[in-house]
C-alpha cells in the first residue's frame, strides 16, 4: 500500500507543478515525468476491469494520456496545448483524490 500512496502522490505533485507553471518548461516536463511515473507505478494496484473502484484508475490513465498529448501539442499551438494540459492535470488530481487508499 505504501508504494500505491507514494505513486499517487507523485502523480498529484506532477499535476500541481504543471498547473501552477511557476518554474517554466523544465519543471513542467519534470511534472509530466512524475505523472507518468506515478501512473505506471500505481497500475499494478488497479482493480480488475469488472471490479468496483475502477473509475478512478480510468480517470488517472485518461488524464495521463491527455497530459502527454497536451505536452506535444503545446509546441504546435500553445493555447490548445495549455487547455488540454489543464484538463489532463485536473483529471489526474481528481483520480488521485478518489483512488487514494484511506487505510491499509
Amino acid at each position: 500500500m505504501r508504494v500505491l500512496r507514494v505513486s499517487l502522490l507523485l502523480a498529484a505533485i506532477g499535476a500541481a507543478v504543471i498547473l501552477l507553471r511557476l518554474f517554466g518548461e523544465t519543471a513542467s516536463f519534470a511534472g509530466l515525468v512524475a505523472i507518468i511515473a506515478g501512473t505506471v507505478l500505481a497500475a499494478p494496484y488497479a482493480p480488475p476491469p469488472d471490479a468496483p473502484g475502477r473509475g478512478s484508475w480510468t480517470l488517472l490513465a485518461g488524464g495521463t494520456a491527455i497530459t502527454i498529448v497536451a505536452f506535444g501539442l503545446h509546441f504546435l499551438t500553445e493555447t490548445a496545448g495549455g487547455l488540454l494540459a489543464v484538463l489532463g492535470c485536473v483529471l489526474v488530481v481528481i483520480a488521485v483524490a478518489l483512488g487514494f487508499p484511506a487505510r491499509d
